[in-house]
């Protein structure tokens, strides 16, 4: 096996800058898929001849993060796939330990690294250490493609945040094998996969879908009635708390607040993710 054997999936929104240094961090030699969610032909154009192993796919729309992944997953030809978050950086052997952990373990469904908050140097383990685990973060996942052949990836109805906790609770009740290896380090930056300046859009954003997947997901595992006891007191906090700040004249507070309990309130309704960030 080589990292041809690997293409890398990265889904993009708002990302023109943070993407390049992934992009960086990759050997040339493995092929990567851009999906970036947006008409944003520039981008397209500036990615492609700066990276010449990349193939940028315009979503034409904002899909969000489990659907845009789903379109790359989609093209990959290679037997494994790498979802990577745009924030995230590779280390020089990071390709070359997860075929390793693959070839060890060719029953796997998916690998999932250790997070590095530092880039730093990479360690290099004499050996690779394998533990069974039943999640592992979304920023970057291993697949062995086979695998998913009759299983699918992820639910589309999440636009954001625990698409990746339901893939892997899903394929865990169908037995398939889920590691995770701490000798394999990834650096992500976390929650700066996109530029600055649409910083506060982007957090309104991200508290509407937090609580409208929260709900989704505790729903469809456990039922209605468990979910909405779970989800109940962030309900009765997120109202208290936009209404305090709303009193305090907090514009920006109340406005953060609200995304909370709309995206509760249209979750509980059985409305689609349907919010997008005013960018």
């Amino acid at each position: 096996m080589s990292i041809k054997d690997i293409t890398i999936v990265i889904t993009s929104f708002k990302s023109e800058k943070k993407i390049r240094k992934c992009l960086s961090s990759i050997d040339r030699q493995c092929y990567v898929i851009n999906v970036e969610n947006s008409d944003n032909q520039e981008h397209k154009r500036n990615i492609e001849k700066e990276f010449k192993n990349v193939r940028c796919i315009l979503a034409g729309e904002n899909l969000g993060y489990a659907k845009a992944n789903n379109v790359g997953l989609r093209e990959v030809k290679t037997k494994y796939a790498l979802i990577l978050n745009p924030d995230a950086e590779l280390f020089p052997k990071t390709l070359e330990n997860f075929l390793t952990v693959a070839q060890q373990n060719p029953d796997f469904a998916i690998i999932g690294p250790n997070i590095k908050e530092n880039k730093g140097k990479e360690n290099a383990p004499a050996i690779l250490d394998v533990r069974v685990t039943t999640s592992v973060k979304g920023f970057a996942m291993f697949l062995n493609l086979p695998e998913f052949k009759e299983f699918g990836f992820f639910d589309e109805n999440f636009f954001i945040y625990l698409e990746e906790i339901d893939l892997c609770k899903r394929l865990s009740k169908k037995n398939k094998k889920i590691y995770w290896c701490p000798n394999i380090s990834i650096y992500h930056e976390g929650g700066h996969s996109h530029d600055s300046l649409v910083d506060y859009q982007m957090e309104l954003s991200r508290n509407w879908h937090w609580m409208w997947s929260t709900f989704y997901y505790h729903k469809k595992h456990k039922g209605f009635f468990i979910s909405f006891l779970i989800i109940l007191p962030k309900l009765i906090s997120a109202a208290f708390k936009a209404l305090l700040y709303s009193l305090f004249l907090n514009r920006d507070k109340k406005e953060i607040y609200n995304h909370r309990l709309l995206g509760l309130v249209n979750a509980i309704m059985g409305k689609d993710s349907w919010y997008r960030p005013k960018v």
